[in-house]
């Protein structure tokens, strides 16, 4: 198989029906990352149906994302290989009939259903000496240059050139659904900058979100906070100091995040899962980097602005998720007035 001169991914057997499940990271992030690999299956083998496996908390993506036919429910534990879970989840695989399973993390146990489901062909790198439970090998991970191609090429055939340009994620919101949840939280019809302050690594949060808020809203801007149970504190502090046009929608289910995302005419995020929602849904998108790398971890769809510290920190990027040295000064040396000067020049170019 050869790539097309527009760079997408030449059509296989036209008459192949057999479905595909895609083990995918269970991250949000990388969740939407793997969309990518969809898109490349859907462009080999246009009536494959593909579906993904998915936590619960993931699993809102699901219904935002074309070419994906369904999504796999099951909430396997992250600490334990939890044999008796993985048993059950292979019978409700075998039971779909899957002739094909890519399996993207590199782990032994996110392999482990597919290979007691008897899926044929079960398709990965190497990773965790994977042998009895992957039988369709790839090799050469380490020299892929980003986690996209380390995605998406399991999705093309054993020793196929990749494309120039992978086909980028796409989450896909009706119009009708975010008026709905506009007039349902009482959010009018106005322009608003969504605020995602949130990650999982304590050192990917940005220190001055509040006073970005206060800016924001002085400036006559109306600003969401977006996130999970756990920004419930930082958006309170938000909503202190940015007073009565800064609104918490913080909540338990991804999907409104989503849906706040999709309503907002620009997002603001730490390098989170919410960044690259926004920016696959087509959301204009900032994104504050301290300690990752914008070139490994921007969203694959590009990004409306990159904020880094100027300051010099010879610690950066260290990828950790707790800050080890330099106090934190990656992120703590971004002021607030940098990243709001930067809000009020992209809002400004929207109009």
């Amino acid at each position: 198989m050869n790539v097309d001169s527009d760079h997408s991914v030449a059509v296989e057997d036209a008459s192949d029906a057999r479905p595909i499940l895609i083990v995918p990271y269970m991250w949000i992030g990388d969740f939407v990352r793997g969309h990518s690999v969809v898109r490349v299956l859907n462009q080999r083998f246009p009536n494959r149906p593909v579906d993904l496996l998915t936590t619960t908390l993931c699993a809102p993506l699901v219904d935002y994302m074309p070419g994906v036919r369904a999504g796999v429910v099951w909430d396997l534990p992250r600490s334990r290989l939890a044999l008796a879970e993985q048993r059950c989840l292979a019978a409700a695989l075998k039971a779909k009939k899957y002739a094909t399973a890519l399996v993207l993390p590199r782990t032994w146990k996110s392999a482990l259903a597919p290979a007691l489901a008897g899926i044929p062909e079960r398709i990965g790198f190497v990773g965790e000496a994977r042998f009895g439970v992957l039988n369709r090998w790839r090799w050469g991970e380490r020299a892929l240059p980003r986690h996209i191609d380390k995605n998406a090429v399991l999705a093309l055939p054993d020793g196929a050139a990749r494309p120039r340009e992978w086909p980028v994620p796409q989450l896909r919101v009706p119009h009708d659904e975010v008026m709905r949840f506009r007039q349902t939280n009482g959010l009018g019809q106005g322009a608003a900058v969504a605020l995602a302050p949130g990650s999982v690594g304590s050192s990917k949060r940005w220190s001055y979100y509040p006073q970005a808020a206060k800016l924001l809203a002085e400036r006559g801007l109306d600003v969401w906070v977006i996130g999970g149970p756990g920004e419930k504190a930082i958006a309170a502090e938000m909503v202190a100091a940015g007073g009565a046009r800064v609104r918490d929608l913080t909540g338990t289910d991804l999907r409104h995040g989503v849906l706040a995302m999709a309503a907002a005419q620009l997002a603001v995020s730490n390098d989170s899962g919410l960044m690259h929602v926004a920016a696959a849904l087509g959301t204009p998108t900032m994104g504050i980097f301290g300690p990752t790398s914008p070139y490994h971890w921007a969203p694959i769809n590009g990004l409306a602005a990159t904020i880094l510290t100027k300051t010099t920190v010879p610690c950066q990027p260290c990828h950790r998720p707790v800050c080890t040295m330099n106090d934190h000064r990656c992120m703590r040396d971004i002021p607030a007035s940098d990243v709001a000067e930067e809000v009020m020049k992209l809002v400004a170019a929207a109009h």
